[in-house]
């Protein structure tokens, strides 16, 4: 039987819970989103005693079917001041999902001026104090907890900018080969260092694993939509030879590429960075060109780098953090951005938010557009050991943004706008505005429409459409958010017709139920409402759902485009 972990910091008490039947039908983000907005205040601060910190795997997480091992984790966010969940892959989903743990839930502050540490296994948690590992980079803690646990443990943990509440702190997760994935935006690594915890083990031995109620119609459908992953372009070929760094060059031929703090729309130097020089870097350097982020993933869009002698690097080597340190900071040296990549990782830090920081950061004159040398100083020295101009950066974009009067900084709710340019492609712009969790590339991802013609094509540089095209998304991928899937199964779900329908066949086969597709899009809606409904009660009005203003009036080449949505426009996003 399912059950929720609830821990309280401030008594230092933990508890099992039986499932509420008004969450007994909700998983991952949409039930870290529930919670949330059930249980905090929306007004509270987001690192205070009132603010609380949930996982929640999806509803599929465990299982066997493809892609399905994704966790959610949401808060109040420090960064945004709205609600938010984070989705990372990893160990530490599926073995919550084992023990029969529907949410983990931590609240309350520890009145001690003390660090501690969580072990959860299959009988509940335990709270210990903890003084080896403070200070410690994420590696260093995987290290040590392998040593002190066993290889098999799973990990969630934060990094030093985490522990000093740094708002683009991450929560990092230890994947199958010991590597890190991350619960990247909104600063989430900053509530979990606002409850003194600095990592959280997870040992399912022993747990009650998966009950499947209708095993064959469950093993039908997992093969039909394994067999959609593969068919499809996206998600069988692209994704898996290039990683989600296939993207550079697309973007960059469509003029959408943000360069020079979105000053430009494509980067002269966007070939030394895309995905197919990183392609042939790794397979000349005995890296892996697939890897996957937790077991039973199959597009593998990970890759593991390695440095020109042949060493380790990093792993999940992004598009976004490819783009943002490359054509957005104007660096084209694959190697030190792999390297800024590795630290980011290390000290725990969302490397969206860092590598639009960057950008602002150069913009600002703190060092100079294309110095890689001094933003990985910066990044060591400056974030990572938390000095006062390390704190400036390391909260983010619209932290340095303010610091230093710089007017072209590319926020929505504060939270940094990532790899494609709103002017180019109008589509992500209104998801950029109306994503309930500040810009978010991942809440209504219009590019798979809007460049690479999967689920139809709507002109990227055309109003027509947009806002239709993103509420769609946005609602589908609130409702896939919460399955425990890849949010990549998106591709074949949008053009192969069986992918959907087996998607929620596997649902039904999982819990004996009958759900519809009209049920899985009212889920979705239901979400987004809830979700908004926090914000509203914070403080956030439809003027917030704005892009900056520099996008109405600074031209984009190549198509000199301009962000010509009026805020009446923007707001028929809610009307559903």
């Amino acid at each position: 039987m399912d059950k929720i972990l609830r821990v309280n910091m401030s008594d230092q008490t933990t508890r099992l819970e039986a499932v509420p039947a008004e969450w007994a039908g909700l998983g991952g983000r949409g039930l870290t989103s529930t919670i949330v907005a059930a249980e905090v205040p929306a007004s509270c601060h987001a690192l205070g005693a009132h603010n609380k910190l949930v996982f929640a795997p999806g509803l599929l997480t465990g299982t066997a079917a493809a892609n399905s091992g994704r966790l959610s984790a949401g808060a109040k966010s420090p960064l945004t001041g709205t609600i938010k969940e984070s989705n990372a892959g990893g160990t530490a989903a599926q073995m919550l999902a084992r023990l029969g743990i529907k949410a983990l839930i931590i609240e309350g502050m520890p009145a001690k001026d003390a660090w501690y540490s969580l072990h959860v296994n299959k009988d509940g948690v335990t709270i210990q104090e903890e003084t080896e590992l403070i200070g410690k980079g994420n590696f260093a803690v995987i290290e040590a907890l392998e040593a002190r646990l066993g290889k098999k443990t799973g990990v969630l943990t934060i990094g030093p900018v985490g522990e000093l509440k740094m708002t683009a702190a991450n929560i990092s997760v230890k994947d199958p080969d010991s590597k890190i994935r991350s619960h990247g935006r909104g600063g989430l690594g900053a509530v979990m260092g606002s409850k003194k915890i600095k990592f959280i083990s997870i040992d399912d031995a022993g747990g009650p694993g998966i009950k499947i109620a209708d095993p064959e119609k469950f093993k039908l459908a997992a093969r039909t939509f394994a067999k959609a992953l593969l068919a499809h372009p996206v998600s069988g070929e692209g994704l898996p030879t290039y990683g989600t760094n296939v993207l550079v060059n697309v973007l960059n031929e469509a003029g959408g590429l943000p360069t020079r703090n979105f000053t430009y729309g494509s980067f002269e130097g966007a070939d030394k960075i895309s995905g197919e020089t990183m392609h042939d870097v790794i397979s000349a350097r005995g890296g892996k060109t697939r890897h996957g982020c937790h077991a039973g993933c199959i597009i593998q869009c990970s890759q593991v780098y390695n440095d020109k002698d042949g060493k380790y690097l990093t792993s999940g080597f992004e598009y976004e953090t490819i783009w943002g340190l490359g054509a957005d900071c104007c660096i084209d040296n694959l190697d030190d951005i792999a390297r800024a990549d590795s630290i980011m990782d290390d000290i725990g830090i969302d490397s969206i938010e860092t590598a639009v920081m960057f950008g602002v950061a150069m913009e600002a004159g703190i060092l100079s557009f294309g110095d890689s040398k001094e933003m990985l100083r910066l990044l060591g020295e400056e974030i990572g050991k938390g000095t006062p101009l390390g704190r400036i950066l390391g909260g983010g974009a619209g932290s340095v943004g303010k610091a230093y009067g710089v007017t072209r900084v590319p926020v929505v709710k504060n939270q940094g706008i990532p790899a494609y340019d709103p002017r180019s492609v109008k589509g992500i712009g209104i998801t950029y505005a109306t994503s309930t969790m500040g810009a978010d590339h991942t809440a209504g991802y219009t590019i798979a429409t809007n460049i690479l013609n999967v689920g139809g094509y709507v002109d990227p540089l055309k109003k027509e459409g947009q806002v239709e095209l993103s509420r769609n998304l946005q609602i589908a991928t609130a409702a896939v958010d919460s399955t425990g899937m890849c949010i990549f199964v998106a591709f074949p779900a949008l053009d192969i017709p069986e992918c959907l329908p087996a998607l929620i066949d596997m649902i039904n086969a999982r819990f004996g139920i009958n759900l519809t597709g009209d049920d899985v899009t009212n889920l979705g809606k239901h979400i987004l409402k809830v979700e908004h409904q926090f914000n509203i009660e914070a403080g956030f009005t439809k003027e917030h759902d704005r892009l900056p203003e520099f996008f109405n009036t600074e031209k984009v080449a190549p198509h000199n485009a301009v962000w010509d949505f009026s805020g009446e426009e923007i707001d028929e996003f809610w009307n559903f």
